[in-house]
């Protein structure tokens, strides 16, 4: 098994049909799911899943919603990101991530691969995103 990081494909196929809604006021719910080493996630992965999901204190099924940042732009590049997400009091090992839908039938957006297993125990495990910006952001189309 394995976890490669990547915008999920068909996440991009859904952006030319519009299933996607980054709105920070009015879009979709999404949110970020955390799983094992044993989970095989990468550009083919379509939908949240619970296979190889985290377990452990702090964590609950389906992961935290995340806040959206308005999508924006600069020069050629169109870009959105998200703040940053923390689970407290936590006990459980991470080795990446699944960016989801949760308003539209739970479809992947972006797979994270954090490059090794993380532990965390009693205590904060924390997602910082990157900078919006047409460079940074985790989500950019150039």
């Amino acid at each position: 098994m394995a976890i490669t990081q990547a915008l999920c494909t068909s996440f991009k196929k859904e952006l030319f049909e519009g299933t996607h809604d980054f709105d920070a006021t009015t879009g979709d719910t999404f949110k970020i799911a955390l799983y094992t080493s044993s989970a095989s996630l990468g550009e083919a992965t379509t939908a949240y899943t619970t296979s190889a999901e985290v377990t452990g204190t702090g964590y609950t099924a389906g992961g935290n919603t995340l806040t959206k940042v308005s999508p924006s732009s600069s020069g050629t590049t169109g870009f959105i990101d998200f703040g940053n997400t923390t689970w407290t009091t936590a006990t459980f090992t991470a080795r990446g991530a699944l960016i989801y839908n949760s308003t539209n039938g739970n479809k992947a957006v972006a797979v994270l691969d954090f490059g090794g297993d993380k532990d965390v125990s009693i205590g904060t495990f924390s997602i910082a995103f990157p900078t919006p910006s047409s460079s940074a952001a985790i989500i950019r189309i150039a």
